[in-house]
């Protein structure tokens, strides 16, 4: 497997109502500390959210989502957490959690192009 870089991703998730435990997946974190490489695709669908609960605060959601973006990305923005180092962030991010924020428990693979495989679990995930 020479070439293939060892990764780490999980899926993000908007749980509206945590009581009732539905969820819709919203985007994908993708994790190769050694390369230096965490990235992230989000991507929130409106009507299928209101689908599962016409009251979610939508407004809400997507500014908590970009800070999921912000956080991967290291931008000051996103805090303290931002300027963890990589492994550090995709575990915060990943840490179990009871709040409409998610993300599935974390599954490794191997890559040849972490970016094509970050779209490819994205389509898988999400789309």
């Amino acid at each position: 497997m020479q070439g293939k870089h060892l990764y780490e991703y999980a899926v993000i998730r908007v749980v509206p109502r945590v009581e009732r435990e539905e969820f819709i997946n919203v985007g994908v974190i993708l994790c190769d500390w050694k390369n230096g490489f965490l990235g992230s695709k989000i991507h929130l669908n409106p009507e299928k959210l209101l689908a599962i609960d016409p009251e979610a605060d939508l407004e809400m959601i997507q500014l908590n989502l970009q800070s999921f973006e912000k956080i991967c990305q290291g931008k000051s923005q996103g805090g303290l957490i931002a300027e963890m180092d990589l492994a550090s962030r995709f575990r915060w991010l990943t840490a179990v959690r009871s709040s409409i924020i998610q993300t599935s428990r974390p599954h490794n693979g191997f890559s040849d192009d972490l970016e094509k495989t970050l779209q490819k679990l994205f389509e898988e995930q999400v789309a």
